[in-house]
């Protein structure tokens, strides 16, 4: 394993020695172990939620340059997104 010297807040080295003496886990090193797990993980839900907004871009745009469009009023558009957000709902809980 390599070793790294790292700099802590005040706090945040007290957050690691609460964390150690509560029992949960042995030491510093297990403790910042699991932060960088957590921020790996958020790391990872964020590029794939970058792709898929670029995917929905280019979608879009591929849509647009197709003609593949629809005008709105103000209250039609309201009503489509009111709509659009139902079905979304609904497919969600049925997932």
């Amino acid at each position: 394993m390599a070793t790294r010297n790292i700099v802590l807040t005040d706090h945040q080295s007290q957050v690691v020695d609460h964390l150690v003496a509560s029992g949960r886990y042995q030491n510093a090193s297990e403790v910042l172990r699991a932060g960088l797990r957590m921020v790996e993980e958020a790391e990872s839900r964020y590029v794939t939620k970058m792709n898929d907004l670029r995917a929905a871009i280019d979608a879009g745009q591929e849509d647009l340059e197709a003609g593949r469009t629809r005008t709105f009023t103000g209250d039609e558009f309201a009503t489509y997104l009111s709509g659009r957000a139902k079905q979304a709902f609904r497919k969600k809980q049925g997932a």
